[in-house]
């Protein structure tokens, strides 16, 4: 759990994680240097399952989330914003589900909660290979689990956004697939600052990582760019 200056989030979204049925966890923190309250409310929480880990200076959510990859000591790796939150089964229906299939990637459907108070129900599809992905934005971070003893070492590229997809796209590059639990298992909170100016921020980033991660040619960037403005467009509007 990568988190800065969440201080009026950061409570719920462990709450979730401690919540869970399947109990057999640790919670790693990576603080980015936060200058609010926000490791003051995770030192007040008593649970020894829980590690936090402060970053000397403010890094990005690529080394946030790498240090806490690297410090994990479990065989499965699972990702949670600050201000997001799983529901209490999320672990255990994934973590079955996973270990029934030999399944070394794995993703869920996902609840977008808009500003506006709707609640969103994005889908997970059965299967999703490095092809596809490049032309859609279906797996959210938060519902991701890796099974380190399939997958095996892997780390995030440091660069500001779309570093999620960009470790996807690399994992899946090598062969294997994601697969999808189609069971609304997190909620991702739509924060109000990124309705607007920030969506061209972020379809530049997109196009940038086709063009400089994936090394893809003009043409074929303009064709996965495309399927992936129409992947995003429907997620937000379906």
């Amino acid at each position: 759990m990568p988190t800065y200056n969440s201080a009026n989030t950061v409570e719920k979204s462990i709450q979730s994680v401690l919540g869970q049925s399947y109990q057999d966890f640790e919670l790693l923190i990576i603080d980015d240097c936060s200058s609010d309250a926000t490791c003051s409310i995770i030192e007040q929480m008593t649970d020894q399952r829980i590690q936090l880990i402060q970053l000397p200076k403010n890094s990005g959510s690529a080394i946030a989330r790498n240090t806490g990859i690297q410090a994990a000591t479990g065989r499965y790796i699972a990702f949670l914003d600050s201000d997001d939150s799983w529901h209490p089964e999320k672990l255990a229906r994934q973590h079955t589900f996973m270990a029934a299939n030999n399944i070394g990637f794995s993703f869920t459907a996902y609840y977008r909660n808009e500003t506006s108070g709707k609640q969103r129900l994005v889908p997970a599809p059965a299967e999703m290979t490095y092809k596809k992905l490049l032309r859609n934005t279906i797996i959210g971070c938060l519902t991701v689990m890796i099974d380190c003893t399939i997958v095996g070492t892997f780390s995030m590229p440091n660069i500001r956004t779309r570093q999620d997809t960009a470790t996807w796209l690399a994992i899946l590059k090598t062969g294997i697939h994601a697969y999808g639990l189609n069971e609304g298992l997190a909620y991702y909170e739509v924060q109000a600052n990124t309705l607007s100016a920030n969506k061209t921020k972020m379809l530049g980033q997109t196009w940038k990582m086709y063009r400089e991660q994936e090394k893809l040619t003009y043409i074929q960037t303009v064709y996965n760019f495309t399927g992936y403005v129409y992947q995003a467009i429907k997620k937000r509007i379906s």
